[in-house]
């Protein structure tokens, strides 16, 4: 797979693939999940860099994995959106639920 993940001070930060569905996104559950359960994690950053294409697969791995870290009192943050992939966030309401930041830094301000 060509994501990659990085845990520093609490937060797992997930360089997402080129291509985030239904190929990809059940594997990228399987190990986020993983590492969840055995790290404190209290805030998840997805980094979109590389991304050029998302589906609703992709879509349900974030919701989840924010929904949660959510419920554990953590928060998320989606950063380097390119045009295509923020279109996808505003189209099926990520936005809402996910900081999307420039760089990797959780705010606070949504969970």
């Amino acid at each position: 797979m060509d994501y990659r993940f990085e845990q520093k001070d609490g937060q797992l930060v997930i360089r997402m693939p080129r291509e985030l569905d239904h190929h990809t996104s059940e594997a990228l559950r399987r190990e986020t999940d993983g590492l969840l359960s055995r790290y404190p994690v209290r805030g998840i950053v997805f980094d979109f860099q590389d991304t050029v294409f998302m589906d609703s697969s992709g879509i349900g791995v974030i919701l989840g994995r924010c929904r949660n870290l959510r419920f554990a009192g953590g928060r998320t943050a989606a950063v380097h959106l390119n045009p295509q992939i923020q279109r996808v966030f505003q189209i099926s309401g990520l936005h809402k639920v996910i900081e999307v930041e420039q760089e990797p830094v959780l705010t606070g301000k949504k969970g």
